[in-house]
């Protein structure tokens, strides 16, 4: 039985089990996906203390190097259910078969990013439609692409376009722009980015490929908007249904926990993005990684 399992290998997975391995405790991170998470597709990170200019692939590289050299164990698999309790141990079982025991349990699912619902998404997806800028980015040079969003991710991901594509425009439902002030104006600071602001993509068109978006105002006259490319941006959903047994969930489906990381659940934490904050950030995750494999190092040795 090891003494903490902990779901996820973004930043505050990792970082949790360097905290633990640091505490001498014997952990196993599951992780379904390549590790570091969603900031492994983002170029430049600029706000996380001491590594400015940092890739995100580069950042999440070191982050699994050090967790492994201090002796952390992964199983890259997708846990498809947990049981169990504080009092008995828990139980944690993957989609291929791998069933581990656990004294304590740190969940760092993450989040996924929400796709529009509409027809022909799928159908269109690596065939124009895209959710990661940085990854297909380059498949669109001196081309037209949009981006679909109003937030931070989106701000971003249309100024690293406007280096790559020769117009880019960046659709937003409402009037202004949540992003950062800074974001938003190194953004515009590019000639070939225009804005669509109080607009929705509303219909997807193609042959083989996309070939342009109808937007609907919110006032609800149409316009037809011809590009390449069209990158989702439109917020996140947390991974938390394999979960919704073990501890409580608020309405968007972040586990809920304290800023001690303590689910509902005694012996199970909640670290990152995938939890109940108000700030989703590296920083952030970094700091409930510490604090959530503290709580459980101290937890599984009977503290």
């Amino acid at each position: 039985m090891k003494d903490i399992a902990i779901i996820g290998a973004g930043t505050a997975g990792l970082t949790a089990a360097i905290y633990a391995r640091r505490a001498g405790s014997s952990v196993t991170v599951f992780e379904g996906e390549a590790p570091g998470g969603q900031i492994i597709n983002t170029p430049e990170i600029d706000n996380f203390p001491g590594l400015p200019g940092v890739s995100g692939y580069e950042y999440a590289n070191k982050l699994f190097e050090q967790a492994q050299a201090f002796g952390a164990e992964f199983v890259f698999d997708k846990v498809k259910k947990v049981e169990g309790s504080l009092e008995e141990g828990f139980v944690l079982t993957t989609e291929y078969g791998t069933v581990c025991e656990a004294k304590t349990i740190i969940i760092a699912s993450g989040v996924k990013r929400r796709e529009m619902g509409l027809a022909g998404e799928q159908e269109y997806t690596g065939r124009g439609i895209s959710y990661c800028a940085t990854c297909d980015g380059a498949f669109f040079k001196g081309k037209t692409a949009a981006v679909f969003g109003g937030g931070n991710t989106a701000v971003e991901d249309a100024a690293y376009l406007a280096n790559i594509c020769k117009k880019v425009y960046i659709i937003h439902r409402r009037n202004e722009f949540r992003a950062n002030k800074a974001l938003v104006d190194e953004m515009l600071a590019h000639d070939n980015v225009e804005t669509k602001l109080s607009f929705t993509v509303s219909a997807i068109h193609g042959d083989d490929k996309l070939t342009g978006v109808t937007l609907t105002s919110v006032d609800g006259h149409d316009e037809e908007l011809p590009t390449d490319a069209l990158f989702v941006a439109i917020g996140l959903i947390p991974e938390n249904g394999v979960f919704l047994q073990l501890v409580d969930l608020d309405d968007a489906g972040y586990v809920i926990a304290d800023e001690n990381c303590e689910t509902s659940t005694p012996g199970v934490f909640a670290a990152g993005d995938c939890r109940t904050k108000d700030v989703r950030q590296l920083v952030t995750a970094a700091a409930d990684g510490a604090v959530a494999a503290v709580a459980a190092s101290r937890l599984s040795r009977g503290g």
